[in-house]
């Protein structure tokens, strides 16, 4: 399996057009989503008379899908329609929350990304005191969950805040290091 693409199971719709994109010339419902592994973000076409939620959890794996017919492409934040970024936040948060231990051993297991900066450190409010704090406190015994984490890191205030922020400010494509997402990559 080596060399071959992560591909996203499953994902959240962030915005429905019935009629599509209203500067389309083709009058076809689609639908923008946020995958749940690699916070990808993707354009599909719904299967026929399928009611999709923003909100809602739809598999988009390589199975039968029982809602979505076709992922079109892998789309840029920019690309995205003004509803899908207003319900953007809400559904990182949700996913982090609902994922707490994957991202309680992001905290447990982050090692340094070069001699003079540590991962961790990618966090937005993350300076070299919390991170002192973090490895100190992980050292002595491993995080169990977002709480703990909180209640160890001194000053350290909702790290699954942090985690969304981090992923959000990658999804608008602006960072050097990429931790939580895969980069948006143009077609040429």
């Amino acid at each position: 399996m080596e060399g071959e693409e992560k591909r996203e199971e499953y994902a959240y719709v962030l915005d429905f057009m019935l009629s599509g994109k209203s500067f389309s010339n083709r009058p076809e419902p689609i639908s923008q989503l946020l995958g749940e592994e690699w916070f990808t973000l993707l354009e599909a076409t719904p299967k026929p008379n399928a009611a999709l939620v923003l909100g809602e959890r739809v598999y988009i794996g390589k199975n039968e899908r029982d809602k979505i017919l076709l992922i079109k492409t892998r789309i840029s934040f920019n690309e995205l329609t003004q509803t899908s970024r207003n319900e953007l936040p809400n559904l990182v948060m949700k996913i982090v929350r609902s994922n707490e231990k994957r991202f309680v051993d992001m905290f447990n297991n982050a090692g340094p990304l070069n001699i003079r900066q540590h991962s961790l450190e990618l966090l937005p409010g993350v300076g070299k005191k919390h991170l002192e704090a973090i490895i100190k406190a992980r050292n002595e015994k491993k995080f169990e969950n977002f709480a703990d984490i909180e209640a160890r890191v001194a000053l350290l205030q909702d790290p699954a805040k942090l985690v969304s922020e981090r992923v959000l400010s990658e999804l608008e494509g602006n960072e050097r290091f990429y931790m939580l997402t895969k980069p948006y990559r143009p077609r040429l």
